[in-house]
């Protein structure tokens, strides 16, 4: 499931978000280039035409088993980081309590706590900055919507964003893996309740205060189980937080990453 790897010095997993792929993250990985990290990017299974591309895939437990296993088999016994963004939030969790001993810090950007859509507190949908002109200069149809109903910010620099970061993943995924992955979207226990010992390494927890898609009261219910953790919640931020307001978050990750020195 590694599909790409950069740089030099302790290993960070990057976990992406459902639907797309690795390159959702690439932004946060070049805004801290010179960080003597390497970076160890996991394709998940609806990607076609990479390494982790698997059409059985079936559950969220699948995809977190299957992550869990191909870092201790590209790893080792070596110690690493691990951040995740949304669905990919979730399976870093697992991952980061499933291999705590050698987990050397967390991070989730936007990352799902509640996996049941219903059950999310999630803030009503709202635009901070609309800009009609933008949003009809994206690749007309799915991709046109699927900008209009995740933005907060509607600029030409977070459309680029999008064009460069989400919709190459958005071609690249086998629908019907998404989708039967989708049926069965929740972990079998919650990793905070699976390892109900506080998580001590330091962690990074980034929410958009304008995220409709999962929000950030969820996430903040965690607060004591990680007692090292830095709680952001960015306003004029949405499901795209980190390409909605990049400089802000690639201070608050290069803030995680220096705590871990």
């Amino acid at each position: 499931m590694i599909t790409r790897t950069t740089g030099q010095g302790r290993p960070l997993v990057a976990v992406h978000g459902f639907g797309i792929d690795h390159r959702i993250l690439l932004p946060l990985e070049h805004a801290v280039a010179d960080a003597p990290w390497r970076w160890v990017h996991v394709d998940l299974p609806w990607v076609r035409e990479s390494s982790g591309y698997d059409p059985s895939a079936s559950s969220a437990q699948d995809v977190a088993d299957a992550v869990r296993a191909a870092v201790r088999a590209h790893l080792g016994d070596e110690p690493f980081a691990i951040v995740g963004n949304s669905f990919g939030g979730m399976v870093a969790r697992s991952v980061a309590h499933g291999l705590r001993d050698q987990v050397l810090g967390l991070a989730t950007i936007v990352g799902v706590v509640e996996p049941d859509h219903a059950r999310r507190r999630v803030p009503p949908r709202q635009v901070v900055f609309p800009d009609p002109a933008v949003v009809a200069a994206a690749e007309p149809g799915a991709a046109r919507d699927d900008f209009a109903a995740l933005s907060v910010v509607q600029t030409t620099a977070t459309l680029e964003a999008y064009e460069q970061s989400v919709l190459p993943g958005l071609h690249a995924a086998d629908q019907a893996v998404v989708d039967r992955i989708a049926s069965d979207y929740a972990l079998r226990t919650e990793p905070e309740a699976l390892h109900p010992d506080p998580f001590t390494a330091p962690t990074l927890h980034l929410f958009g205060r304008q995220d409709d898609v999962v929000g950030y009261e969820d996430g903040w219910a965690l607060r004591d189980h990680y007692p090292r953790a830095t709680y952001a919640v960015l306003d004029a931020a949405g499901h795209n937080a980190h390409l909605e307001r990049p400089a802000v978050a690639a201070a608050l990750f290069r803030d995680w990453l220096d705590r871990m020195a």
